[in-house]
């Protein structure tokens, strides 16, 4: 009786144990010695697990185009916050800050707050 216990609480921590240590750190990936801040159209919003992406394009003075990826949370929280696939809409104009990832080549925002034309915050992951 008692190793089946023990069989089944080691089953039972394993099962907990992988999926937390799947997920990543923010200091893993994003920089937090560079914060950015921008203004873009949303391009478009991935709503999947693990976490959403809302795709903004940025044009620069000299007309070239940055498309960033800034991740947001888990939708599941995201939707109990009352934020949903369409609370952002595709051509809207935001205003992004958060943190650059590490990678110089990467496009990639983390610890990301996203800001209407209005003012109102769609999320923040901060």
């Amino acid at each position: 009786m008692q190793k089946n216990l023990l069989r089944l609480f080691i089953a039972g921590s394993l099962l907990v144990a992988i999926p937390l240590a799947a997920h990543h750190s923010l200091t893993a990936e994003f920089d937090t010695n560079k914060p950015i801040s921008f203004t873009g159209t949303v391009k478009k919003v991935d709503w999947m697990n693990p976490h959403i992406y809302t795709h903004v394009e940025v044009k620069s003075a000299d007309g070239k185009i940055t498309e960033y990826r800034v991740e947001g949370g888990p939708p599941n929280a995201l939707f109990r916050a009352n934020w949903r696939p369409d609370s952002l809409k595709v051509g809207e104009t935001v205003t992004v800050t958060g943190l650059k990832a590490k990678a110089e080549t990467s496009t990639n925002i983390g610890q990301a707050t996203i800001k209407k034309a209005d003012g109102t915050a769609v999320y923040n992951t901060r």
